[in-house]
């Protein structure tokens, strides 16, 4: 009677899922995906356990049924053949496989539900994890309805030996541990306004400083620095878990000086906690701190270079006396400088000759080869100026209507040129000329000051862009 159990037993989910996919067409598949925040030391071993290469021996299918088969053809043979030693032994073999099939899951379940509930969270979501120890303790009625079954009769009570023992002991704790793990609350996660991100001085979260609420804050996408919807798969996480994980990653930075970008940081199971970590972190704040300080003094010389490389041309002479004379070094990271018109602003005009291109309101001027800085001198005339060609490679004019004569000429680092249209609104003439775009092209590191513009603004109508060179 134990042995058919044992079978039923075994085969019932099976049947089970069997006749309910024929009855609703359900096969009963289903699959989910979870993003969790780190593993503790049983979630970690599960999954370094090849435990896919077990489960999927033919032996195991079926709860396991197949083995049982084998198991109780051995032991029946052994009853018949008068060995009954022999068969017991292959009949607990097979019940030890069975067990040590499922218990090692339920037992690793246990250990991280004894370290607290945000451990069981590495496991998949708490209804997948909860059905899944059920189903482990059911299939593990098999083999010890088989280890009844092939039981030694004892005439008298006789105290159990010491793996009997040991086994009941162990199952009992790793029941009492799930059940108390699966009771115990998830924690605390507080709202925006518990936890003042707004800084009106009118949260009410408890127990943790002001770093540490600023820190959720950002974690959470409360104050948009990541997103409304916060720092991916930490969202939703504990109040206690968040703050701890913070804590200890602000620990592995600080070995680092604070570098928020070490590798040992970068891949942590809680490394992406690391974008947020300043508010909480001290050396994190100083290293962010200082980093961005290095950052604007390499800029500043980097430009400071580039500026220097412009001064050393020599500045062009007017064959007649303009309004107003400017000179900058401008930089731009999309082939272009604009000059926009207040109102006016949209998309960049089509260029002449790949050179200037202009449009009511707006003017675009070629200056380096995607990425680059350009010498740039602006002339503003009230009349037309004398044509210059000689020293130059590329000289175009074309039309340009100012709506409000207040023209200005901007790069993509903040430098601007004001005052181009010296005439107030209405329409004007703007001659644009350039050398060093053939160096620029040949070479793909070209010295700095290679590009030189000098535009001329001046009164007139033109219909027609004029190419002079």
């Amino acid at each position: 009677m134990l042995w058919a159990a044992a079978l039923l037993t075994a085969l019932a989910p099976s049947l089970y899922s069997w006749v309910s996919s024929l009855l609703s067409g359900d096969d009963g598949s289903r699959y989910y995906t979870y993003m969790a925040w780190g593993q503790c030391a049983g979630a970690r071993i599960h999954f370094m356990i090849p435990e896919h290469l077990i489960s999927r021996l033919p032996l195991f299918d079926y709860g396991g049924a197949p083995l049982l088969l084998l198991a109780l053809a051995g032991w029946y043979a052994g009853i018949r053949t008068g060995r009954e030693r022999l068969g017991g032994v292959i009949a607990r073999c097979a019940a030890a496989l069975l067990l040590l099939r499922r218990l090692p899951d339920l037992l690793l379940l246990a250990l991280d539900g004894a370290f607290g509930p945000h451990c069981l969270e590495a496991w998949g979501p708490p209804e997948v994890v909860n059905a899944q120890a059920g189903w482990d303790l059911y299939h593990l009625l098999p083999p010890i309805l088989v280890l009844l079954a092939v039981r030694l009769p004892r005439r008298a009570f006789v105290r159990r030996g010491r793996l009997a023992r040991t086994t009941a002991m162990i199952l009992t704790v790793t029941a009492t541990l799930l059940l108390t793990a699966q009771a115990a609350p998830s924690g605390k996660v507080s709202t925006e306004g518990e936890l003042d991100c707004a800084g009106f001085g009118d949260g009410t979260a408890e127990g943790l400083s002001q770093a540490e609420k600023t820190f959720l804050c950002e974690v959470r996408g409360y104050h948009g620095f990541h997103g409304d919807d916060g720092i991916e798969g930490w969202q939703d996480a504990p109040d206690r878990v968040v703050v701890a994980q913070g804590h200890h990653l602000c620990g592995v930075a600080t070995r680092y000086g604070g570098d928020t970008g070490a590798p040992a940081v970068q891949e942590a199971p809680h490394g992406p906690l690391a974008s947020a970590l300043g508010p909480l972190c001290p050396a994190v704040a100083r290293w962010r701190e200082q980093e961005g300080a290095r950052r604007q003094a390499e800029e500043a010389a980097y430009h400071a270079a580039r500026d220097k490389a412009c001064g050393r041309h020599r500045p062009h002479r007017p064959k007649i006396k303009p309004v107003r004379q400017a000179r900058a070094t401008m930089w731009t990271e999309f082939w272009t400088i604009t000059g926009w018109e207040e109102g006016y602003e949209g998309a960049v005009p089509d260029l002449v000759e790949e050179l200037v291109g202009s449009e009511r309101g707006g003017l675009a001027i070629w200056a380096a080869d995607e990425i680059g800085h350009a010498c740039v001198t602006v002339e503003a005339y009230r009349r037309q100026p004398p044509l210059e060609v000689k020293g130059w490679d590329e000289v175009v004019q074309v039309g340009y209507d100012s709506p409000s004569g207040a023209l200005t000429l901007s790069d993509g680092n903040g430098e601007s040129l004001t005052g181009l249209t010296a005439a107030g609104p209405g329409a004007y003439r703007v001659r644009v000329h350039l050398r060093g775009r053939k160096l620029v092209y040949q070479v793909p590191d070209p010295p700095d000051g290679a590009v030189e513009l000098l535009i001329m603004v001046f009164p007139g109508e033109q219909d027609k862009p004029v190419v002079y060179r």
